[in-house]
């Protein structure tokens, strides 16, 4: 099988707005190697953090940082490529304008396309997928990975497949952290765009009563059924094909959305008519530079901000009537 693999250089100030960037014409899956998570690694804060660190993993500290993305050689594949370099481009353009600052570094954002061949390509971003704990008590570990649970935690097992979310990257994170907060135990949870099901399983590990997952790609949807028998809460929750809450007949105490701004503010006009009395909206996905927008919008449909919180350049809104 053919693929396109695409490097991008950068710095580790320009890892952020690149991802961002890529995410805002579509492309949400990327490797990042950055050398200076070495030196924190080296900087050993607790006795538990590493016993040994093979001797090839120092040697990726002289790099620079690089994100990579892989595309099928296809139509399709190729048409993302090029809004991939476009999307590049007008990041360089407003980097030299001083949108991040006169002093920023964005690094030097340039942009190699390799064609290569090798049927196990989509498997590679497996080697970086590890055991995380991603909140107080919820740890995601992958199915091909060991894990010892400790005392309180809760372990959510995951085989992302083609529909990716491995539960590490902020914004889900961030929707995690807020449901172990806001969730109570019985509670009725609507996920919407829940991708390979982790938010929806998280729900079910917390204590819902009922969850219901909402997702567009049906790819992803069989994913996430996949997922939630491999946790064994399907007596809990369940997955299903929809755009957002299109004929959803389905009321929840806890909604929570982990999209992108533009969608967040899409399904806010639309799920009050999906939330109990006194239940709460939760949703990520959103850029800090668009969470003024975001609040405005839902403060606009008459809904209460109970909480705005961030994690690097993401946020997550909590929000009542």
């Amino acid at each position: 099988m053919k693929y396109i693999q695409i490097d991008i250089k950068t710095s580790r100030a320009g890892i952020e707005p690149l991802l961002a960037a890529l995410m805002e014409v579509g492309i949400t899956d990327a490797v990042v190697e950055d050398p200076s998570d070495i030196d924190d690694l080296l900087d050993k804060k607790n006795d538990y953090d590493w016993d040994y660190v093979d001797e090839s993993v120092l040697v990726l500290r002289d790099k620079e940082p690089q994100v990579t993305v892989y595309m099928n050689d296809d139509d399709e594949g190729r048409a993302a490529a090029e809004n991939l370099r476009h999307a590049v481009d007008g990041l360089k353009s407003q980097a030299a304008s001083g949108l991040f600052g006169e002093e920023a570094d964005l690094g030097p954002l340039s942009v190699e396309m390799t064609l290569c061949d090798d049927s196990g390509w989509k498997d590679k971003w497996k080697e970086y997928f590890k055991p995380a704990k991603v909140g107080k008590t919820i740890v995601v570990k992958p199915t091909w990975e060991d894990y010892e649970s400790q005392p309180g935690e809760k372990v959510l097992e995951i085989d992302p497949g083609m529909a990716f979310g491995t539960g590490t990257h902020e914004t889900t994170s961030l929707c995690i952290r807020l449901m172990e907060e806001y969730m109570k135990p019985g509670d009725k949870v609507l996920d919407v765009g829940c991708g390979s099901g982790i938010l929806s399983i998280a729900g079910a590990l917390l204590g819902a009563g009922e969850v219901l997952g909402i997702e567009i790609d049906p790819v992803a949807v069989d994913i996430s059924k996949e997922n939630i028998a491999l946790n064994h809460v399907e007596n809990v929750a369940r997955a299903q094909y929809g755009d957002l809450t299109k004929g959803v007949d389905f009321k929840a105490n806890v909604v929570v959305a982990n999209l992108m701004a533009d969608l967040v503010m899409l399904l806010s006009r639309d799920v009050a008519s999906h939330m109990l009395p006194g239940g709460v909206y939760i949703s990520s996905g959103i850029l800090d530079e668009k969470v003024v927008k975001v609040v405005d919008t839902m403060r606009g449909l008459g809904f209460r901000i109970l909480e705005v919180r961030q994690d690097g350049m993401w946020c997550a809104v909590v929000a009542s009537l």
